[in-house]
């Protein structure tokens, strides 16, 4: 595993329900900027995206935020980051994100963060890369996510080692080891149909 210098953090463009969501957010941003770690996530000022930004911030970190242009009133693009790139589509956006991380973390957050989570693991399905991915499942929140994946693999779709793909912890503390012993990707979750 390479050094890591900069994770992109998938989330919610909306706090949430429960308090937790937010505490988990300042909790990982504060650790990222402990760490010299830089963010690059949606570039959003709103809900989870937003805790996210302000605390690395707040805690003198590097923060580089990537949203398309047609997003910027919806999710309230934050100009006072360390840079802020505008793009033309989500593929750009997500493309982008993906070229400057050294890794993943995913937070909760809805369909967005659910799409942008799925399509970084098939990628790594795919073999398109081997950076770790985290999902912090907070307060049970991803539990249904862990569920279709292990339905995927019942249903004959998918090799088991899809489950090594992205790892799932329970709390931002955890997120550095688990980024630290993420497994490379099988050759089987890619070949096994053949």
């Amino acid at each position: 595993m390479t050094d890591i210098t900069t994770l992109c953090v998938f989330c919610g463009s909306r706090i949430g329900a429960v308090p937790a969501y937010a505490d988990a957010a300042r909790r990982l941003g504060t650790l990222m900027a402990e760490r010299g770690v830089g963010l690059v996530y949606g570039g959003g000022g709103i809900g989870l995206m937003g805790v996210m930004a302000e605390t690395v911030m707040a805690a003198g970190g590097n923060v580089i935020g990537v949203i398309p242009e047609f997003l910027m009133k919806y999710e309230v693009g934050n100009p006072d980051l360390t840079d802020l790139i505008v793009v033309d589509s989500m593929h750009d956006r997500k493309r982008r994100m993906f070229e400057m991380s050294d890794g993943f973390v995913v937070l909760p957050g809805g369909l967005g963060t659910l799409d942008e989570t799925l399509e970084i693991v098939t990628w790594k399905q795919l073999r398109l890369h081997s950076k770790p991915v985290v999902v912090i499942d907070v307060d049970g929140y991803w539990t249904p996510l862990k569920g279709l994946v292990e339905g995927v693999i019942a249903g004959g779709f998918a090799h088991p080692a899809i489950n090594e793909l992205f790892t799932v912890v329970d709390g931002p503390e955890q997120v550095f080891a688990a980024l630290d012993s993420a497994p490379e990707p099988k050759e089987e979750v890619l070949t096994s149909h053949l």
